[in-house]
């Protein structure tokens, strides 16, 4: 009975982050934060970033995949599986909704201007945890170029984030550990 409970919690948690996460994976971050590490303590900042970054390395969509790999995390094969039916439920539901409805709404100015709202509310999230993965992971001047290179390249000459990740993943591992004989000191 107690492992339906934490099973039926998690599925919960997920599901408000699904509910109220718009905006894709970025967006989805602060609500990450405050349900698996403030209020449950499923994980710390840190792990939660790297898990976030596993996410956005593999295929798929970054939310699914960030609720699979923190389910495994915290009630293994059973927990991955309800952790993603958490997140994409809400999904599922609202897009079921917008799809019978959304035609016939659609170009009511009540509704073009609530999308706006949204979309700037979404603009919001993704900047306030951006600002809050830069405070947490730019310790040394080496982290701050790989930041601007990897936005750089990204953002400017639209190179694959992918790749990116993982040329920096390799580069940090270099730079931090030849290859994992040192910890990095980020700590």
């Amino acid at each position: 009975m107690k492992r339906i409970k934490e099973l039926l919690v998690l599925y919960a948690a997920f599901f408000r982050i699904g509910l109220f996460t718009f905006g894709g994976g970025y967006a989805m971050l602060p609500l990450l934060e405050r349900e698996c590490v403030d209020k449950y303590g499923w994980c710390t900042k840190e792990e939660l970033l790297d898990i976030f970054a596993i996410g956005q390395c593999t295929p798929g969509v970054i939310a699914v995949n960030t609720a699979t790999f923190l389910g495994r995390k915290q009630g293994g094969y059973i927990g991955a599986v309800v952790a993603t039916c958490g997140m994409v439920t809400p999904s599922l539901i609202i897009i079921s909704l917008i799809a019978a409805l959304l035609q016939n709404f659609a170009d009511i100015p009540t509704v073009q201007h609530a999308l706006v709202g949204i979309r700037v509310a979404v603009t919001a999230l993704i900047i306030t945890m951006t600002i809050k993965l830069i405070k947490t992971n730019w310790k040394k001047p080496v982290d701050i170029i790989i930041g601007i290179l990897a936005f750089l390249i990204v953002g400017i000459f639209g190179a694959s984030p992918a790749i990116v990740v993982i040329t920096a993943g390799l580069v940090g591992l270099f730079y931090y550990g030849r290859f994992a004989k040192e910890e990095p000191d980020h700590e």
